[in-house]
Order: C-alpha cells, then structure tokens, then sequence
C-alpha cells in the first residue's frame, strides 16, 4: 500500500534571528511556526510526518511531537549540509516504506496555506510524475531560485539558486517556491547522486528535481499568492508575517458576522473562536484557546488568554487568564481575572477588582476595589468597595464561603476560613474572623467614641504653642 508522507525541513541554525532559540520555535500567531507549517501539512492530508532537526535537535523535537494528529519520525542532519543533504537523512528514517509519495516543505513557510499543499497534491499523478514542483510569480524575486524553462516548449529544465545565477537568471520573475513532491522511490534513487557543484558547497535539493527533470519526469504548479511561501530569515520577516495571519484570520471571523472595528489593532490567536455578532473593539488581544459566545462586546484595552465567555458578555481594559465567564457578565474596567476564576450569569466585576481560583454565583456584584480569592460566593450577594478575602496565613491558603443574598459592606475584611450564611449582613469596616449565621449581622469593628469639643481645644493648644515658639 503507498504512503503520503511529509518531510518538513527543520535544522536551519537561523542566524539572522539573532535568538538562543531555534528559528523554526519562534511563535507566528500564537505557535511556533514549526507546528503552523505541520498543522497545514496535515490539514491537507500528510499525517505521517518526518521533521528533519539539527540546532536544538532535542527542543525542535518535542515541539514538534505536540501537534495532534500528527504521526511523526524525526531524523537528523547533524551538519548543515544543504537541503539535498537533509532530506537524505529523512530518508533513512522512512526505511520501512516501500513506495508511495513524499512532500518536502520548509519549516520556516508559515504563510502557507492547507488548499496549496492539496492542489499539489491533486496536481501530482502517481504512476507517471516523478516529482511536481510549486512556483510562484515574485514582483521580487531577490533571494528565490530561479525557475529555468526550455524556451521551445516551456518544459521546466532546472532551479538556478540567486548566488549561482548569471545576470540574464537574475531576472526571471518566476521562483521556486519550496515545496515538491516526489515519487518515493524516484527520490530515493537520485539523491545520493546529488552533488555539492555550487558556491556554498551545499547539496541542493534542486538539483535532484533537476535529474528527474531529464527523464521527463518533473510537472510545476504555479501559486496565485505568492506571500504564501515567504520563508522567515530575520525579526522584520517574522513580524510581516505575524500581520498576514493576524489579517487571515480577523478576515475569516468577520466573513463568520464577527465586527472588528480596527483590524489594526485587534489580535486573535489561530485557535480562538467567536461568536456571531460580536464585537472586538481596539487594542484587544484573544489569545491561546479562548472561546467567545455571541452577542459579545470585547475592549478597548483586553487581553483574554485560555478563557471561557458565554453570550452577551461585555470585557472592558481589562485582564482574563483561564476564566470561565457565564452569560451577560460584566468585565471592568481594569479588573484581573485570574486562573480558577468561575463566574455564572449576570455577574459584575467591576473596576480594581481581582478575583483568583473562586466561583462567583448568578447575579452577585462586586463592583469595585476588592479582592476575592479562594473563595465561593453565592447568588445574588453585593460585595462592597474595598472588601479583601484574606486567604493566606503566611503557610498556606484557605477558603471562604459568603452564602447567597448576603451583604458584605465596604471596606470588609475576611479572614479566611470563614462562612458568612445565606442572607447575613456585614457591617462596613468589619473585620471577620468567625462564622456569620444566616440572617445575622455581624459587625467586627470597635465601637466608636466621639470627643465633644475636641477640635476646639486642639486649636487653642496649637495657638499656644506657636505664642511660646515666638
């Protein structure tokens, strides 16, 4: 039985990043770019998956093994020998297959897109093509591989690489976008005869499309966009194809009746989902997993990252990491949602306030300046300015629990573990340290005592003083 298998080119040094890390590990919407070009990879049918490593062999790996849905083998070039060179080292890692067809893709390629690498793949015929190549129209072709063409009938004869190309070379406009298909065995077969005939002194994968294009045995495809195949070099590249994706994927959202008021100032991450007739207004950021129901209302000024909104939810300059927020909440302004926050329905979260690793029930307001954390606050409660859940005792944290209908007046003090019961009271300045029943009021502040004319007094003794002073 034939294998499709893919081979994604992954052992570049990446000078030009100027980075510690590997260049191919560099996020590009929210992933390492890597696992963007094996996502697009097996999205168009390649599963089955080679990643070629060399720098941060052991890292590149692993990032690698976390894209779902992905068989993989890795193989290694331990010297960077050119293109050619690495995907002989993948061949050894596919021993076991017999035939079949293999795609060879660039892993700093993540513009590219799913439909390109099926069309292909559709444009491949098994049996009689040896390889089929992709190449694209460039306005600027500086630094591609010219596409050299028999000029009597147009048949592609070979890729000229820029540095070894003559000025006439120079300016075709037609460049050779890394990616090929091969024959399995056709590869196998004419890679070891590669040579290193060039001014890098580097094996080339072109040159085997080269052999295979004398026994007639190689086909182009052409691509319409050719930003699809810009491979990333450098920090100026990296953040021009940030802008792509970031543009790709505000345009699917709103073909989906998502608003975005200023797409050039909204970031969503490849992952995030929408709801219909939602609304992103500037300088908002939705990142990693995030979901969002409909009817939302997202900034100006937030950042939502792992979260869970519900419909009708309105977010305000505002800060959520791995909330879960129920229908018709309110977010903000300059509130912080921390892991573990719960929030039902109809919730207020109002300005200054952090919540952290508590449940907040249906309808309950927190307005303003508070801090809740461990904790479980019931249904309809009204937690007032200033109000802190002290949940920490210097070793360890601990719980508090306000019972639904209660009233915790401003400026209140918790002192965890406590119970505040359903429809209790808390008197404004208290500081709690024991169980509040249901329907009681608890006032936990000292009684306070009035001086009568004692602004006068303090007056007469200051005029004193400053008497003896002359």
């Amino acid at each position: 039985m034939e294998e499709a298998w893919a081979v994604v080119l992954a052992a570049g040094l990446g000078t030009r990043m100027r980075s510690e890390r590997a260049k191919v590990l560099h996020p590009v919407g929210g992933q390492p770019m890597l696992q963007k070009v094996q996502a697009v990879l097996r999205d168009a049918g390649f599963h089955r998956q080679v990643v070629v490593v060399g720098h941060q062999a052991e890292e590149v790996a692993r990032v690698a093994g976390e894209v779902p849905g992905v068989i993989l083998r890795v193989a290694r070039q331990a010297e960077p020998l050119g293109t050619a060179h690495a995907v002989l080292q993948a061949m050894a890692a596919l021993d076991g297959v017999v035939s079949g067809t293999v795609l060879v893709a660039y892993g700093d390629t993540p513009l590219l897109r799913a439909g390109t690498v099926r069309r292909l793949h559709e444009a491949h015929r098994p049996g009689e093509t040896l390889c089929t190549l992709l190449t694209a129209e460039a306005a600027d072709p500086t630094g591609y591989g010219r596409i050299v063409r028999d000029p009597a009938g147009g048949r592609f004869v070979r890729v000229v690489e820029e540095k070894d190309a003559d000025p006439e070379t120079r300016r075709v406009r037609e460049i050779n976008a890394g990616l090929y298909l091969f024959d399995l065995a056709a590869l196998r077969r004419v890679l070891p005869e590669v040579e290193a005939a060039n001014r890098q002194g580097e094996y080339y994968l072109p040159d085997a499309v080269a052999r295979l294009a004398r026994e007639g045995g190689v086909e182009t495809v052409r691509l319409e966009d050719a930003e699809e195949i810009q491979g990333i070099n450098d920090r100026v590249q990296l953040a021009r194809a940030e802008k792509v994706l970031r543009r790709r994927i505000l345009e699917h959202w709103m073909v989906q009746g998502v608003t975005v008021i200023d797409p050039d100032t909204t970031f969503v991450d490849e992952e995030v989902e929408l709801g219909q007739d939602t609304v992103l207004l500037p300088f908002t950021f939705l990142e990693g997993r995030t979901r969002v129901g409909a009817r939302c209302r997202l900034g100006p000024n937030a950042r939502l990252v792992d979260s869970r909104l519900g419909d009708d939810v309105e977010v305000q300059m505002s800060v959520l990491l791995e909330a879960d927020v129920g229908e018709a909440c309110r977010i903000g302004p300059f509130a912080y949602l921390r892991p573990g926050a719960r929030l039902a329905a109809r919730v207020k979260v109002g300005d200054f306030v952090e919540v952290k690793n508590s449940t907040i029930g249906a309808g309950t307001k927190v307005p303003h300046l508070s801090y809740v954390g461990d904790a479980t606050l019931g249904a309809g409660v009204n937690v007032g300015a200033g109000t802190i859940t002290c949940n920490y005792d210097g070793r360890q944290k601990h719980r508090t629990v306000v019972g639904d209908d209660a009233f915790i007046g401003s400026n209140s003090s918790l002192v965890a573990p406590v119970t505040v019961g359903e429809g209790a009271y808390v008197a404004a300045g208290s500081v709690i340290t024991r169980r509040v029943p249901a329907e009681a009021l608890a006032i936990g502040r000292g009684r306070q005592r009035n001086v009568e004319r004692w602004a006068g007094r303090r007056r007469s003794n200051d005029g004193e003083r400053g008497a003896g002073e002359r």
